[in-house]
């Protein structure tokens, strides 16, 4: 097996071998615990996920109310912000990329739904995890911040003052599109062989597209690009407009992550026309 596949590969010019796709349903998954580990997983890293960004988004908020003493200098600004999200997705994807896959967003889970990565079961039970392990996180921190917590949102997502819906879903869309297009690049099997003398850590780029995502659309959204973020925000502070603008953050991400993966698919990894070779090849062979 191993000559044949040596064989095939140099004749194809292919120095690396793509993972077989996955299945859309693979209901065998659920009598497997690595299954289950990878759940829990998923559950636990969006937990601290939120536990840390929104303590920081509260922290940010309560240090530069200027009714309670506060100044733009003392807190993190917008900069601490943006790095404490980038940097838990980095620490985080880091930690359960041998596990679960390190998703720790619908909208990832989605996105290589759509590029058969993982199956059908997999992505609904990674997104129910993620959405549970968010609500969590966000009810510890009230549950430790109570005052601050509802004294200064929550850390919710909803649409800035003075922007309308179309630019609040254009930036979710572009700002996810951004993340997920990088962890298809990032994970991307063509890439790793073709640099493997360059030793890239695949959390990094992901942890820092977060980072750059933030600073520019947390003036517009607050930055959601995950909605399993949004959502588990949205219940513990359980705010009207919070409800009301929830759907920016689970159409826009969805939309983002779709467009990332068929691109990266279709067109930097050219499978329309791998797919349109095959049937032509196919239909060649039944002619001749």
């Amino acid at each position: 097996m191993s000559t044949e596949l040596t064989e095939e590969e140099s004749l194809s010019g292919k120095d690396y071998q793509d993972p077989p796709r996955v299945k859309i349903f693979e209901a065998r998954e659920l009598g497997k615990w690595s299954f289950y580990r990878a759940v829990i997983a998923e559950f636990i890293a969006t937990l601290l996920f939120l536990y840390v960004t929104v303590l920081t988004v509260i922290g940010f908020k309560s240090q530069t109310d200027l009714q309670t003493g506060g100044g733009a200098c003392a807190s993190v600004g917008l900069l601490g912000i943006s790095w404490a999200f980038g940097g838990m997705i980095f620490i985080l994807v880091y930690c359960t990329a041998g596990i679960s896959g390190g998703h720790i967003n619908p909208a990832v889970t989605f996105g290589l739904f759509l590029a058969s990565k993982v199956s059908l079961v997999r992505a609904i039970s990674y997104i129910v995890a993620q959405c549970l392990g968010a609500t969590c996180g966000v009810g510890l921190v009230k549950v430790f911040q109570t005052t601050y917590y509802n004294r200064y949102g929550g850390g919710a997502n909803v649409l800035a003052d003075g922007y309308n819906v179309g630019v609040g879903v254009g930036a979710e869309i572009i700002g996810t599109f951004v993340l997920v297009y990088t962890v298809f690049s990032a994970t991307d099997p063509k890439r790793n062989a073709r640099d493997s003398h360059i030793p890239v850590l695949a959390p990094l780029p992901i942890g820092f597209s977060v980072f750059m995502v933030h600073l520019a659309t947390i003036p517009i959204t607050g930055t959601g690009i995950n909605p399993a973020r949004s959502f588990g925000a949205a219940v513990i502070y359980n705010n009207q407009k919070a409800w009301d603008d929830q759907w920016i953050f689970w159409v826009g991400p969805f939309v983002g992550a779709a467009i990332a993966a068929l691109y990266h698919q279709f067109v930097l990894r050219a499978g329309a026309m791998k797919a349109y070779g095959s049937v032509r090849s196919q239909l060649h062979e039944l002619h001749a």
